[in-house]
């Protein structure tokens, strides 16, 4: 895993907070709801070459 992968999480880590706080103030909970959710699933999908690779090598570990 490279810093570039991490900066890009935090990136997006930060891009939602701030965009939650101000759907928060502005009284629209749901949609900042939503944008977490969002984030989280971006996030998720950023990481999942690398979760297969993780599979594939606990695999490989243990000859399965």
């Amino acid at each position: 895993m490279d810093i570039g992968l991490v900066v890009k999480i935090a990136l997006v880590g930060l891009l939602i907070a701030v965009i939650n706080q101000i759907l928060t103030r502005l009284g629209r909970d749901e949609y900042a709801m939503l944008t977490t959710v969002a984030g989280v699933v971006a996030i998720l999908l950023m990481l999942i070459p690398y979760i297969n690779q993780l599979f594939d090598t606990v695999k490989g570990l243990f000859e399965l």
